[in-house]
C-alpha cells in the first residue's frame, strides 16, 4: 500500500469516528440474578442504526443475590459495571450511571425482561433525527401483555396528572424506556432516589419547554412473585413528585 493510500485510509477512519454517535445505555439492577445476564446480552445483541455505537453501563445497586458475580462474566471493555455497596434505589443508580455516561444520547434499560432491547433503536430515533431531545417508548402505543388492571389504572392516572398539571399529552409517563440528549439531561438537577426518577424527569423536561416524542414499544409485564419491585407507595410518590415539581 502506498503512503498516500495509507493516509487516505486513516483519514477515512478518522472522519467516520467523528460522525459516529455514541448511545449510553444505563441499566440499573438490584437482585436480578435470574435475568441480568440475559438482559445484558440482549442489549449487546440489539441492532443499532448505522452511525450509532453502544456504551453499556450496568449499575449494580447493592445486590445480594449473586447479580454482581454474574456481571463479572462480561468483558469490562464492552460492559462497564459499577457496584454500589448499599441498595440506594433505582433513581440513585440512574444518577450514578449518568455520571459515567460519555455518549451523545442516553437511554434507560430495565434489568428485567419486561422491556425488549430490540426497541432501543426505535426509542432513540427521534433524537437521532433531531426531532426532539427527549423520547419515551410508549407501551400504550405498542403491545402490552400481562399488565394487571391496577397497574393499567395507575398508569392512566399518571398520564392524566401530567395533562392536568403540565398541559401536555403523553400516553406513557411511567415507561422505563426514556431517552435523552446527553447535553440536556446533564443540565437537569436530579434528586430522585427510587422510582420517582420517572415523574421527576418528566416534570423537569416539560417545565423546560421540551417536547417528549413517543414511539411504540412492546411490554411483557411480570408479577411481584416474578420479581417486580414497584409497590403501592411508589405510585403515591409518583403523583406527589409530579405535583411538587410543578410549582
Amino acid at each position: 500500500m502506498s503512503k498516500q493510500a495509507g493516509r487516505a485510509g486513516v483519514s477515512a477512519v478518522a472522519a467516520m469516528s467523528r460522525t459516529l454517535r455514541k448511545v449510553s445505555i444505563i441499566i440499573p439492577v438490584y437482585n436480578e440474578s435470574l435475568h441480568v445476564e440475559h438482559v445484558v446480552q440482549r442489549v449487546l445483541d440489539a441492532p443499532m442504526s448505522p452511525g450509532l455505537v453502544k456504551e453499556i453501563i450496568v449499575v449494580d445497586d447493592g445486590s445480594t443475590d449473586g447479580t454482581g458475580e454474574i456481571l463479572k462474566r462480561f468483558d469490562r471493555s464492552v460492559v462497564k459495571v459499577i457496584h454500589s455497596q448499599l441498595n440506594l434505589g433505582k433513581g440513585t443508580a440512574i444518577r450514578i450511571g449518568l455520571k459515567h455516561a460519555t455518549g451523545d444520547i442516553v437511554v434507560i434499560q430495565d434489568g428485567d425482561k419486561e422491556y425488549d432491547p430490540a426497541d432501543i433503536d426505535r426509542v432513540i430515533a427521534p433524537i437521532v433525527r433531531g426531532e426532539s431531545r427527549v423520547s419515551y417508548g410508549s407501551r400504550f402505543l405498542g403491545h402490552i401483555e400481562g399488565m394487571y388492571l391496577k397497574y393499567w389504572l395507575v398508569n392512566k392516572l399518571l398520564v392524566l396528572a401530567v395533562f392536568v398539571l403540565y398541559g401536555k399529552r403523553i400516553t406513557d409517563e411511567a415507561t422505563a424506556y426514556k431517552a435523552f440528549d446527553k447535553t440536556l439531561i446533564d443540565q437537569i438537577p436530579l434528586t430522585c432516589k427510587r422510582f420517582e426518577f420517572c415523574p421527576e424527569i418528566t416534570a423537569k423536561v416539560l417545565r423546560r419547554g421540551e417536547t417528549i416524542a413517543e414511539v411504540p414499544i412492546s411490554y411483557l409485564a411480570r408479577t411481584v412473585e416474578q420479581g417486580k419491585k414497584i409497590r403501592f407507595w411508589d405510585a403515591v410518590e409518583a403523583f406527589w413528585t409530579l405535583l411538587r415539581h410543578r410549582f
